[in-house]
Formats: C-alpha cells, structure tokens, sequence
C-alpha cells in the first residue's frame, strides 16, 4: 500500500500557513479573548448537542441512555414516511408557510417605504410604535385573541356580519378553510412592524443627495421610491427572502397547536403538531427526532437551492 507523502511545496506552504496564524494570534490576542466566550456558547448550546443527533436510528430509552439503546438504522424514519397522514402534513406545512412568504414577505417592505414617507417626526414614531406593539404579544394571547374576535356567539367580527351585513355567524375556528386565513393574517399582524426594522434602517443610510437630485430632475414620491428606495432595498430583502425559504418547512408548532380544533383537522394538521403529539407527549424521542431532522435537512436543501438561484439570477446571496 502507496501512503504519498507531502511535497516539500506543500510543507513549506501548511508550515508558513500556520505561521502566519499564530503570529496574527500573538498580535491580537486581547480580541481572540473577546472572542472565547462567543466560542464557548456555540460549542456548548449547539455543537456538543449535535452529539445525541445519533437518537434518530437508534430506539431510544432513557433508562438506557443514548449508547445503550437498541441501534434501528432507519427504522424511525421508514415509521414515519409510510403513516397515512405523513403526506397530508407536508403538504399543509408547506401550503402553511409558502402562502405566509407570499401574504406577509412584501408587507414589512411596503410598511418600511410608507413610514419613509412620513415627515413630521411625531407622526412617525407613533405610528411606529402602534405597529411595533403586537409583536410582543404572547402566542397563547394571540391565540385566545383570535378565539374571542372570532367567536359565532359574541365574536366582534360576527357581530359585524350579522348586524351591519345581515349574514349568519360563522364558525371560523372550526371550519378547515379559515385556518390558513387566520393564521397567516394574525402572524402578518402581529410580526410586520417588528419585520420593518431591519428596512427602514436601510431607508434611512441611503443618502440624502440622490433624493435632492431626483427632486431637480423633476421626480415625484413614486419615482423616488421606484428608482431609489426599491433598488436600496433590494440585496437585504434577497437575502431575507432567502432566509425564509430556509424554514418552510418549520412552522409556529404553539399557534398552530392553540389554534388547531377537531373542526380544522385536515389543514392544521402540520409536522410540528404531529411531533408534539405523538412524538414528545408519547415518549417516542427517536420518532420525534428522526422527523425534526427529515425536516432541517429538507429546509437546509431550500435554502442552497433558493441561494443558488439568487446568486445566478441577481448576484445577491448569503454565501
């Protein structure tokens, strides 16, 4: 058996290489301290744990702990792709999130350009504030909110379709049909002022005199914010949408599991239910796990896919 044995190019280079690391070490040590505890955090809250990962093809016990359990290979995830409903919640986590991308990705966006327009400063941070309150609304209130607004006997929203429009209540937390509605028009509610943060920054680094000029040349609000504010805020809303095309397959599993009635079944039925129910409430950590990383590994190939599409059509991506 050949071992090839490296060149002494290559010596010189792996010797030089690490001598320059070192030396850099040396030079600026105080900022590699800084840098420890960052270190620390991440190899103890995200690499260390990557350790029990191994639980997904194994049938895992706690009385017998992750080694000693009995290796299955993949039996967990062969449980799980061949269980009648497995197709069903694909299907309506992924309808859930990609009609929430669709609905709630341009609102933080439009609601960044609008409040860019507002002058009177008073004004602007009111209004700020009163979109940027429901974002720290609690799930569980948020869920008892749409319960109470949606009631069929003292829901506002019936009231209104009863007595000004003189329709009949509706009962829209348990029709199947109005459980997308709800979700994605609560969440785009509760999360598009917080949303327009990052935005209105990048509104507001844009320089002062390329709006001077526009207005010599005769532009309006809606040229500026054609030719101006859109193109500025085009590379950080690529790369947020690719972001979010990293988790279509991941859901609010508390919302959904607070808003889920036996009523809405067949499209509130989502993956992050299905573990929670019959995964953790029923002991099987293994199953539960195999599904949570059948669904990381589906979004990581999202968001190399979406990334690689971005980079090839607009020349804006993460990496």
């Amino acid at each position: 058996m050949n071992i090839s044995r490296p060149t002494k190019q290559q010596a010189v280079f792996t010797t030089t290489f690490w001598q320059r690391v070192f030396r850099r070490m040396k030079n600026d040590w105080q900022l590699y301290v800084l840098l420890l505890p960052t270190i620390a955090f991440f190899f103890i809250f995200f690499y260390r744990p990557m350790y029990g990962i191994q639980i997904v093809f194994r049938d895992f016990k706690l009385t017998r702990g992750i080694t000693g359990s009995k290796w299955v290979g993949l039996r967990n995830f062969t449980d799980y792709f061949t269980t009648y409903y497995a197709g069903r919640q694909f299907a309506n986590t992924f309808l859930l999130n990609i009609y929430g991308l669709l609905w709630g990705f341009p609102m933080p966006i439009i609601f960044a350009i609008l409040l860019n327009q507002l002058h009177k400063p008073r004004l602007k941070k009111f209004t700020q504030t009163a979109i940027y309150v429901p974002h720290f609304i609690s799930t569980t209130v948020m869920a008892g909110m749409l319960y109470l607004f949606f009631s069929p006997s003292n829901g506002i929203v019936n009231r209104v379709i009863q007595n000004v429009f003189g329709g009949e209540s509706i009962y829209f937390m348990i029709l199947p049909e109005w459980f997308r509605p709800l979700y994605i028009g609560s969440d785009i509610w509760q999360h598009t002022g917080w949303n327009t943060i990052l935005y209105i920054a990048t509104l507001t680094a844009i320089d002062p005199s390329l709006y001077e000029a526009a207005e010599i040349d005769g532009a309006g609000k809606w040229k500026k914010i054609l030719h101006i504010d859109l193109p500025s805020l085009l590379p950080i809303a690529t790369m947020m949408f690719i972001l979010n095309c990293g988790s279509l397959l991941g859901s609010n599993t508390d919302k959904a599991l607070l808003m889920q009635t036996s009523g809405n079944l067949p499209t509130s039925d989502i993956i992050g239910v299905y573990v929670y129910k019959h995964g953790l409430e029923s002991g099987k950590y293994s199953f539960a796990a195999a599904i949570g990383l059948s669904v990381n590994i589906l979004n990581f190939a999202m968001i190399i896919t979406v990334n690689a599409i971005s980079k090839r059509i607009s020349e804006t991506s993460l990496f």
